[in-house]
This record gives structure tokens, C-alpha cells and sequence, in this order.
């Protein structure tokens, strides 16, 4: 089966995680990624070492490519690399802020000299502006846009428990990119595209900031609960299980208190017959809800939210995820052995299922400079 980016070749100069994840997409969509490492290696071959030796990370966002060290300050390495970009469709980087360029690599000039390259330049604070040069990981963006403030207990600032702002970073670049490539199909011509995390996760803040700058307050911490609906959150059944319930309109509100808490006069109470009015009530509601779960074992609050059309769920553990009847797995070569990894979460009618090794640092070294050592 012929793959939709099949033909196409991706050279990444890239660690950690944004950029990674923007090309394991592009591989598993058919193109060609080689991966451009330190002659140490990509830093996140060590985060940890907890997948039969492979770092967690490592092993989800780097299957289907092709790896080479290159040291690019020396001129050997320097020139292989220019010559693999002269073969490419597309450069992805995400090295510190003007490293590329200092290397002779610099976005711009490399378009100007093959035209149809479309470059990806991603980076923690923009090309540009006061805080270019910053060193920008994962809980420092989150701190930085504000993420942080909203996020955790009311007791305390918290971080989101996986790496938001490069994963949403990876995936605004991935989407540029293929925007890109049907731009290039119409016109001819490939393009620059920068994205940063900051820019990324200030977007997804767009409701909080909405309610800073209109209503004149950020959302509180509120811990497993939503700050602006209620009730919607998690309450305590008598064998202790933690179920989450999420009423988002008054007919969802009236059937709770029908069918699952068994009170209706609540559904007509003065005090919470609007969201507003349920939000700014929230503590005794809340109070309310937590009584009478506590006097029901789970199975009997969870065949009543059923029966009565209320979306809930549990409050699961990552033990819990492992054996989730909806999690969909592909499992991978690594260097050493069989990886199980969720699968990717778009299904298309081109899906087959095929998906590349995970390669060992330099594993295509040789290959890939007998390939593009001899070009001009």
C-alpha cells in the first residue's frame, strides 16, 4: 500500500521531543526521515532507560527513521549534510536559536539556494523578541505562559504530567508542514515555517487568558474539577472508587438529579438551576453530590449515570490504562527488542499498520555517507 508522503525525504536536525514527534509523523506517513544526531547522541537517548534499556522517550517518537552523528563544525560532516539537504523536501531543526545558522545552515539562505525546500525552524520563544535566547524546556513553558497558575490543587501551582508544550509544539509544526507541502504542489515553491512552545501553549491558553483579560480573573485551581462548569468533577463511591461526572447542560442536569442522586427538587433549586449559579455554588453542591455517592458502591452510581445519559468516567491509574479496553497498540523494533507503544491516534483508510524501527545512534552512518558523501 502507497503511503501519502512516500518520495518525500525529511532531514531532522533534532532532539528532545518537539521535533521528534513532528517527523515520527512525517515517517509514518511514508517519508523518509534521517535523523540528524550528536556524535554523543540525542540527549533523550538518556533520559531514562526504562524500556528494556531504551529511554521512554526515545523509543515513542523516533521509530521509522534513519540515524547518522554528524559533527556539522567539521567540514566533512558539514558538507554531507548540505548535500543531504540539497536532496530533501524538508529541514526540520531544533537547536538553540541561531545554531544552524552559525553552522552555514541558516533557513532563509538554504531556501534561496534550492527553492523548493520547506524549512522548519522550532524553537522555545520565536526566531525573534526579549526571550529568543532563553533555554526553553517542557515545565519551564508551562511555567512561563501562565499553565501552571491553573493547573494542580488549590494548594499549589502544578505541572500538566506530560510534556504539553512540546507535544503541542510537535504537533502545530507537523500540521505547518504538511500545509507546506499542498502549497508547494500548487506553486511550486517550498516555505519557511517557525513555531515555538511558548506560542503553542499560550494558544491552548486562550479561554483562561479570555476570562484574565475580559472578565478581569484567571480560573482558579480547582484540582480534578472544571473551573467553569459544575458540577464536573470527580466525587468518592462508598468502596472508594472515584468517579468523574460532567453535566453540561440544565436537561443533563435535570436527569442527574433524577436518575443518578434520586433527588428532582434539586434540578428546580434556586441555588442550582443555572451553570453560573452552580458554579458560584459550588462548595455546598459539591457537598451535596459527595453525600449521597459515598452511601452507593460504584457499580449501582454507574448503572444509574448510564441509565440516565450523564457522561462520567473513572479515575483511572497508568495501571489501569494498560489494560483499557480502548487502548489501541503497535509495537516496534528498537535496538534492543520489541517496543509496545499506543497507537498513533489518527486511523485513515491508508493505515496499515507498518511502522519503522527504532534505530541505534548512527546506525545508517555508513550508509548514508556512501549515499551523499560523493554528491557536489
Amino acid at each position: 500500500m502507497t503511503r501519502p508522503l512516500e518520495g518525500l525525504l525529511v532531514v531532522s536536525v533534532e532532539q528532545a521531543v518537539a521535533a521528534p514527534l513532528c517527523s515520527a509523523r512525517l515517517a509514518d506517513a511514508g517519508a523518509r526521515v534521517i535523523k540528524i544526531e550528536r556524535p554523543e547522541g540525542d540527549f533523550a537517548r538518556g533520559y531514562d532507560h526504562v524500556v528494556h534499556g531504551e529511554s521512554a522517550y526515545f523509543v515513542w517518537l523516533n521509530r521509522g527513521k534513519e540515524s547518522i552523528a554528524l559533527d556539522f563544525k567539521q567540514p566533512q560532516d558539514a558538507r554531507l549534510l548540505s548535500n543531504m539537504i540539497a536532496s530533501a523536501d524538508i529541514l526540520i531543526q531544533n537547536l538553540a536559536p541561531g545554531a544552524m545558522a552559525r553552522a552555514g545552515f541558516g533557513s532563509a539562505e538554504l531556501r534561496k539556494r534550492h527553492p523548493r525546500l520547506i524549512t522548519c525552524d522550532i524553537s522555545g520563544y520565536g526566531e525573534d523578541g526579549p526571550q529568543r535566547a532563553m533555554k526553553a524546556y517542557d515545565l519551564l513553558i508551562q511555567c512561563e505562559t501562565g499553565l501552571a497558575s491553573i493547573t494542580g490543587a488549590p494548594q499549589a501551582p502544578g505541572r500538566v504530567g506530560v510534556s504539553v508544550a512540546d507535544i503541542g509544539c510537535g504537533m502545530n509544526a507537523h500540521a505547518a508542514i504538511l500545509e507546506a507541502l499542498y502549497h508547494r504542489d500548487r506553486v511550486g515553491t517550498g516555505q519557511g515555517i517557525a513555531v515555538s512552545l511558548f506560542d503553542s501553549l499560550a494558544e491552548w491558553l486562550a479561554v483562561p487568558l479570555l476570562h484574565q483579560d475580559y472578565g478581569g480573573k484567571a480560573p482558579e485551581r480547582v484540582g480534578l474539577a472544571h473551573p467553569g462548569i459544575a458540577p464536573y468533577g470527580a466525587f468518592v463511591a462508598a468502596d472508594g472508587r472515584r468517579i468523574v461526572i460532567a453535566v453540561q447542560n440544565e436537561r443533563e442536569w435535570g436527569r442527574l438529579c433524577a436518575g443518578v442522586l434520586e433527588r428532582p427538587i434539586l434540578a428546580i433549586d434556586p441555588k442550582y438551576a443555572t451553570n453560573s449559579l452552580r458554579v458560584a455554588n459550588r462548595p455546598e453542591l459539591d457537598a451535596v453530590i459527595a453525600a449521597i455517592f459515598a452511601q452507593h458502591l460504584a457499580p449501582t452510581l454507574v448503572a444509574r449515570l448510564k441509565q440516565a445519559d450523564v457522561a462520567f468516567a473513572a479515575v483511572n491509574s497508568l495501571a489501569d490504562l494498560t489494560g483499557h479496553p480502548h487502548l489501541r497498540r503497535i509495537t516496534v523494533g528498537s535496538p534492543t527488542g520489541p517496543v509496545g507503544l499506543p497507537a498513533p491516534p489518527v486511523v485513515t483508510t491508508l493505515t496499515d499498520g507498518d511502522y519503522g524501527q527504532v534505530p541505534a545512534l548512527d546506525a545508517d552512518g555508513s550508509a548514508l555517507r556512501a549515499e551523499f558523501g560523493a554528491h557536489a
